[in-house]
C-alpha cells in the first residue's frame, strides 16, 4: 500500500527523488485542497509536466479525483484536485472502560463513530471490540479502507509487541493488533494516543511540521506526544513525553504509577469528577456528566474544572519551560468547554515565565482528535 511522507520536509533520506515529490504533491493537495495544477506546480517548485505526471498517478491510484473547473479572467480554465474522499481509515480510540470506533476519510471528517462499553474481562472486551470494528466495516461497503490506527492509553515496544508502560490500562490492549489483523485482513498500526495526535496535527495541516510542538492529551490520565526537529521524539523504550507521572504535589493523592501526586493525579479528567465530589458531596458518574453542569453553570462543577485547570497549567508551564516548544495543543474532552477554562490554563503556564511561551490551543474537540489521528498513523510512511 502507497504512503506518504508526514511533512513536507525533503531531507536526505532513502526515498528516490519520485517517491519525495509524489509526497510532496500530495500533502499540498490534501491540506490545501481543492487545488490547480498550476497552482501546485507554483507552490511545490516542480515543473508542470512533473506534476501533471504525478497528479495521474495519484488520480490512477485512486488517491485523489478531479472535482469543480474554476474561472480565470482569461486562458485555460483549471480542474481543480482534492483527496478522494471515498478512502478512510478505521479508527480506535481505547480506553480502559470503553472503545471509540469512528471510520475518518483521509480529509480527517468522521464520517461514522460508535462508543463500545468494555467488561472488566479481557477476552469478552477483545470480543466486543472486534465484533464492534467487524460491524462497522460491513455497514460501509461503499468506503475503501486504507487501513486501522489504534491510540492507546500507554507506551509500547511495538517492534518486541511488549507493552512498557500503562498504568491505567489492565488488559492487554496489544493482542488487539493482530486479532485485527486476522479479523478484516487490513494493516493494522498502533501508537500512543499522545504520540498519534501529534503526528495528526502535522498531517492535517494544524501545524507546519517546522516547527517543534507538543500535543497534550487529557483524559483518564495525562499523556504528551512531542514532535521536534521534523519527527516524533520517542526515547529509550518510548518513554519519552511521560510528563503525566511526574510529580506535581508530594501530598497529593496516590498514583497508578506508584507515587503520589503526579501531574495527572490532579489534572486529569479523574482529578476533576474528585475535585467536584470534594467540593459538592455528590459523586458523578462520568466527566461528560461534570461538563454538563459546568456549561450550565453549575458553581461546583466550574469550581472543579478550573482547579483541574490550575494544575494543567502548571504541568504545561514545566513543559514550555523544559523543552521551549513554538505550540501546545491540548487533545480532549476539556476541549469541549475550552472557553471556560483557557484563560485559567494560560495564566498558570506563564506564571513567572522568563520567556513568551508557546502558543497554547485547543485540537478538535473531545474526541474527534483522537480519532483523527489514526489516519496518520496508517498513512504516514516512517517506521512508528
Amino acid at each position: 500500500m502507497q504512503r506518504f511522507r508526514l511533512t513536507r520536509h525533503q531531507s536526505a533520506s532513502n526515498k528516490t527523488p519520485r517517491q519525495i515529490n509524489l509526497s510532496l504533491v500530495f500533502n499540498l493537495i490534501r491540506t490545501r485542497q481543492p487545488i490547480s495544477r498550476a497552482e501546485l506546480s507554483r507552490i511545490s517548485g516542480l515543473q508542470r509536466s512533473t506534476v501533471s505526471l504525478i497528479v495521474e498517478e495519484l488520480i490512477s491510484g485512486g488517491w485523489i479525483i478531479e472535482g469543480e473547473i474554476g474561472r480565470l479572467p482569461r486562458g485555460r480554465r483549471p480542474t481543480f484536485l482534492q483527496i478522494n474522499d471515498k478512502r478512510a481509515v478505521l479508527a480506535l480510540d481505547i480506553h480502559p472502560s470503553q472503545t471509540t470506533l469512528g471510520i475518518v476519510d483521509l480529509a480527517g471528517r468522521v464520517v461514522s463513530q460508535s462508543i463500545v462499553p468494555l467488561p472488566d474481562d479481557a477476552r469478552a472486551a477483545m470480543n466486543a471490540i472486534i465484533k464492534a470494528v467487524r460491524r462497522m466495516v460491513d455497514t460501509h461497503p461503499e468506503r475503501s479502507l486504507d487501513g486501522i490506527g489504534i491510540c492507546i492509553p500507554g507506551r509500547a515496544d511495538l517492534e518486541q509487541q511488549k507493552l512498557i508502560f500503562a498504568p491505567n490500562l489492565h488488559w492487554p490492549v496489544l493482542a488487539v493488533k493482530q486479532r485485527m489483523e486476522r479479523a478484516t485482513d487490513l494493516r493494522v498500526e498502533m501508537d500512543n494516543v499522545a504520540n498519534a495526535c501529534a503526528l495528526s496535527e502535522v498531517w492535517f495541516g494544524e501545524s507546519d511540521g517546522m516547527h517543534d510542538l507538543v500535543v497534550v492529551n487529557v483524559a483518564e490520565g495525562i499523556g504528551t506526544g512531542i514532535f521536534a526537529n521534523g519527527q516524533l521524539l520517542r526515547g529509550e523504550e518510548g518513554m519519552a513525553g511521560e510528563f503525566g507521572h511526574v510529580q506535581i504535589d508530594e501530598n497529593g493523592p496516590a498514583c497508578a504509577c506508584g507515587s503520589n501526586g503526579c501531574w495527572e493525579v490532579t489534572a486529569s479528567n479523574r482529578a476533576a469528577l474528585r475535585y467536584y465530589e470534594e467540593a459538592s458531596g455528590s459523586r458523578l458518574a462520568s466527566y461528560d456528566n461534570l461538563l454538563h453542569l459546568a456549561q450550565n453553570g453549575d458553581k461546583h462543577a466550574l469550581t472543579a474544572l478550573q482547579k483541574a485547570a490550575t494544575y494543567l497549567g502548571k504541568g504545561l508551564r514545566m513543559i514550555a519551560s523544559g523543552l521551549a516548544p513554538s505550540e501546545i495543543v491540548i487533545v480532549g474532552d476539556i476541549t469541549t468547554v475550552w472557553q471556560l477554562v483557557a484563560s485559567c490554563i494560560d495564566t498558570e503556564m506563564r506564571r513567572n515565565a522568563f520567556y513568551r511561551g508557546p502558543k497554547l490551543r485547543p485540537a478538535f474537540e473531545g474526541s474527534l482528535a483522537r480519532l483523527r489521528s489514526a489516519v496518520a498513523l496508517v498513512m504516514n510512511d516512517r517506521a512508528l
